[in-house]
């Protein structure tokens, strides 16, 4: 190999793990800031359904041991590099921890999830969110590490397989446990209403990026709400080909519609590894796109049902909701004639 080829490589080596650190950097910086107000408080109360078809009840485990709940998705590169730690991390505190995986129900099916056990070979209990508990611990990365104490209370959040998490996990193993003493809980979250075709809708508002509040279910004209991530087309580019190929064809077919000025047109982008800037970026490099908004809680991602990108939501002149197309879905140029005609 030649100087010159060998100081080319040599300089792509240095930049991609320059990337690789930054990123790393970045996701550790989003869980502290999504941490910061948890730390202390109460754990909510949770029953999740486990990948095996039965139930864990967070209620019941607080104040006997601690437990750890590690957000992850099939799709997300980190959480991929760091399982074989986690898979270690079960075997060494499983019994001394509540260790439980805990996928995040964004873009993932059952069957991807249980795939990637086999795949990977984990033994810790797999259990499946819908959306409910990532809400109220402030998801947003993946991976999310959550530690809580045997006292119930919220320890650490974290992003990196690294020595603080390790650190933690030492400190909350060796608390002892609440015993006979009542644990705090955090406050009970109400359902969110999901609503359905033909239901009207009230109370949802979102916030433009330019400041603009769109008030959902409003009569008057058709709507249509994309549901999507900025980092989709990209991101997604290798670890879910079939999704990125989907949110590229969806961010067209709405480009080149929402030129027709007939209906109201809204991109709704998921608070999970998205800031106001990134997805302002996100306008700047595709033009032309119908106006963003940032669901910056994922309360608009609940009250549809949504939990696959990209997906459309198609509301009548009445607000009511007409039709939802999910990620393979076509014909959107049918179904907005459809509604135009009600």
């Amino acid at each position: 190999m030649t100087l010159p080829r060998i100081i080319a490589v040599a300089v792509a080596v240095v930049a991609f793990s320059s990337s690789v650190a930054s990123a790393a950097d970045d996701g550790a910086a989003r869980a502290a800031r999504a941490g910061q107000p948890l730390i202390g408080q109460p754990a909510p109360a949770a029953v999740l359904r486990t990948l095996d078809g039965g139930t864990i009840d967070l209620a019941a485990k607080y104040g006997r041991k601690p437990v750890y709940l590690k957000f992850w998705a099939t799709w997300c590169v980190p959480c991929r590099e760091q399982m074989p730690g986690f898979e270690r991390i079960y075997q060494q505190y499983g019994k001394r921890i509540d260790v439980v995986a805990v996928n995040v129900g964004f873009s993932d099916t059952e069957a991807d999830v249980r795939a990637y056990r086999t795949r990977h070979g984990l033994t810790m209990p797999i259990a499946l969110d819908d959306g409910s508990l990532g809400r109220r611990l402030n998801l947003r990365v993946t991976p999310q590490h959550v530690l809580i104490g045997a006292d119930g209370r919220i320890a650490y959040v974290g992003h990196l397989d690294d020595a603080a998490l390790h650190a933690a996990l030492d400190r909350i193993a060796a608390a002892r446990p609440a015993g006979a003493q009542p644990v705090a809980l955090a406050p009970q979250a109400a359902a969110p209403r999901v609503f359905r075709v033909g239901d009207k809708v009230d109370g949802v508002d979102l916030a433009t990026l330019d400041g603009t509040t769109a008030a959902i279910g409003t009569a008057g004209r058709p709507r249509a709400l994309v549901f999507f991530s900025p980092w989709c087309e990209t991101y997604l580019r290798a670890s879910r080909p079939a999704t990125a190929q989907a949110c590229r064809r969806v961010r067209g077919d709405a480009t080149r519609l929402a030129k027709n000025g007939n209906v109201d047109w809204l991109a709704v982008a998921a608070p999970l590894w998205t800031s106001p800037a990134e997805l302002a970026g996100y306008g700047k490099t595709h033009p032309g796109t119908p106006p963003l908004a940032l669901d910056r809680d994922g309360a608009a991602f609940a009250a549809f049902g949504i939990h696959a990108i990209p997906s459309v939501v198609l509301f009548d002149a009445r607000g009511r909701v007409a039709r939802v197309l999910g990620p393979q879905d076509r014909g959107l140029d049918q179904a907005l004639r459809a509604i135009a005609t009600r």
